[in-house]
């Protein structure tokens, strides 16, 4: 890893084309062209949903891209969400380079994003996972841990366990995700293997993110043990930030998949107790709402004084 006071040089930001290995989560309604160009105008990459499965939306928010920015934007797969048999074909059309896989076998997309010059990083929570993805011929990695919100695997194993586990068993470009929100968070995760960071959650409660003043702040507001992890005994596992509504899902036997439903009344209306709002572990340590530019920069500034500060420690 190359680094300088701007920027900080490996191989995923060679394979991003990006001055900084940071990406925007790919969060269903939300990570659209306000938010993603945001983040690739501040040097990272930006990244458009398809989970919402609104995909003559995201074909204007491509474009709309397009007048915003001209840095480099991905676009991720939530194969789970995503039933159109021609998805792939649909990314490759946009000409975006960078794509991410989730929700589903790295099998399936992988060679034909490939074989139409994509960088492609499929997103995994487990070992077993990752030696599949791999296998399956992907650039990289975005290595996701439990505490993460959203979607998860109802065996949810911390970033602390789960990074430094596949970074020790495969030699290919990993991106952390799951407790991500600080320089000293992205120091950490490289000390474990990693060379890039993802943010969901810290995205979220941004200035130029899309959802309501209300859930910006309930994100603003919580603790560090104000999320729930819903589903844990059906697929997907879901966390959310705590509230009445979750609370009572929190003990329900019943898949509750169906409470996504009413995600955009909770998301754009400011009802917070008419769904569910996705969220990781790391609310508790968010503190105001930031426009995305100063996020980014504080990281990156934190990330250099925080590898400085190691190097400070007496070996003797």
């Amino acid at each position: 890893m190359e680094e300088s006071g701007v920027g900080i040089h490996n191989r995923v930001t060679e394979l991003l084309g990006v001055e900084v290995p940071i990406v925007q989560a790919p969060m269903g309604w939300i990570a659209r062209a306000q938010l993603a160009a945001a983040v690739s105008n501040a040097g990272a990459m930006g990244i458009i949903e398809t989970s919402s499965g609104e995909l003559d939306a995201i074909r204007d928010e491509i474009r709309k891209m397009r007048d915003l920015t001209d840095k480099p934007f991905g676009v991720n797969i939530a194969q789970l969400f995503v039933r159109d048999p021609s998805i792939a074909e649909f990314v490759v059309e946009q000409g975006v380079g960078f794509v991410t896989t989730s929700a589903g076998s790295p099998t399936r997309y992988t060679k034909q994003l490939k074989d139409a010059g994509l960088t492609v990083f499929h997103v995994v929570p487990t070992l077993s996972a990752a030696l599949k993805a791999v296998d399956a011929g992907v650039d990289g990695l975005v290595v996701e841990g439990g505490e993460g919100g959203g979607f998860k695997n109802p065996r949810d194993v911390a970033s602390m366990v789960l990074l430094p586990l596949v970074c020790s068993k495969l030699d290919v470009p990993v991106i952390a995700a799951g407790g991500m929100l600080c320089g000293r968070s992205m120091a950490a995760a490289f000390a474990l293997g990693a060379e890039g960071i993802q943010m969901g959650t810290r995205m979220v409660s941004t200035a130029e993110s899309p959802v309501h003043e209300n859930f910006k702040q309930a994100i603003v507001d919580a603790a560090e043990t104000d999320t729930v992890f819903l589903n844990r005994f059906h697929k997907p596992g879901l966390r959310a930030l705590r509230t009445a509504h979750s609370e009572n899902l929190e003990r329900a036997a019943d898949n509750v998949m169906q409470e996504i439903a009413g995600v955009k009344e909770l998301y754009f209306g400011g009802d917070m107790e008419s769904s569910i709002a996705l969220s990781g572990q790391v609310v508790g340590r968010i503190e105001s709402v930031a426009p995305v530019g100063e996020v980014i920069e504080s990281i990156v500034e934190e990330f250099h004084e925080t590898l400085q500060s190691l190097r400070s420690y007496d070996r003797s």
